[in-house]
């Protein structure tokens, strides 16, 4: 699905990512772990066109994608969650998935004076699809609650259920656990896998919790300062000595031999 080659990001003399190259199959639910300021969110947001690659390049099904724009590659079924999550706290949660899908025919004004009972439909369809996707993420009881107003796991639930309004290939998820509570990292796990095996969804995963990468993800790849260091499964790379000694100092070295 996705295949990046040689991808550097340069912020001055600073090399965010460093010649990183990597591949996501399709169909997989792969990880993406290492310590802070490995590089894992500057290589998701050239990956989803937040940034522009200062050199390498990015595919996605075979055609280049490199430095397209966000909406380009929304169009192209590529989407991305961020760790802080982005909702319009002043809607609901069901209006928040509803105005997800694009060219809506009441985006134009001329449709608002002559076509009415078009954009009637059309919001009665994306309030059925929004509704059936809040029960799929068993939140339907907040459908009519304000999102300024949930939880912050909530909100991740919310944001992967704007992906499911529209047709996705590949989710790329920034810290989906990140404050949430375990009850709801749990339902975020539980959708994901349902998305990934019922629906088809190939996601990229970045997370700390390596409980959370254990459960979900196959296989795991492993950043270091801006370079892919290892790959292959969570019991691979939790004994791989360089990833190891890349964790020295984070308290990781310890949690991860725990495991054992």
């Amino acid at each position: 699905m996705i295949v990046v080659e040689d991808l550097h990001r340069h912020f001055g003399a600073f090399r965010a990512v460093d010649g990183a190259s990597l591949e996501i199959a399709t169909g997989s639910i792969t990880g993406l772990i290492g310590p802070n300021g490995a590089g894992k969110t500057t290589l998701f947001n050239v990956i989803a066109g937040r940034l522009k690659p200062t050199s390498g390049r990015v595919m996605m099904d075979g055609q280049d994608i490199s430095g397209l724009a966000p909406h380009e590659l929304f169009a192209k079924g590529l989407l991305r969650t961020f760790q802080i999550a982005h909702e319009f706290a002043s809607m609901t949660v069901r209006e928040n998935l509803m105005m997800v899908p694009a060219n809506q025919s009441g985006e134009k004004l001329w449709n608002t004076w002559f076509r009415r009972g078009l954009i009637a439909q059309e919001e009665a369809a994306l309030r059925k699809k929004a509704d059936e996707v809040l029960e799929f993420l068993t939140i339907s009881h907040i459908a009519d609650e304000k999102a300024g107003n949930i939880s912050g796991g909530q909100k991740k639930l919310v944001e992967l259920g704007r992906t499911m309004m529209v047709d996705a290939k590949v989710v790329f998820l920034d810290e989906v656990g990140a404050g949430v509570n375990r009850t709801l990292l749990k339902t975020i796990g539980d959708a994901i896998v349902r998305l990934n095996k019922e629906r088809g969804y190939t996601f990229c995963v970045i997370e700390h919790d390596m409980d959370f990468i254990a459960r979900l993800c196959d296989p795991v790849i492993v950043m270091a300062e801006g370079k892919v260091l290892a790959k292959g499964t969570v019991d691979q790379v939790k004994n791989d000595e360089r990833v190891i000694e890349a964790y020295l100092g984070t308290g990781l070295k310890n949690k991860v031999l725990a495991h054992d």
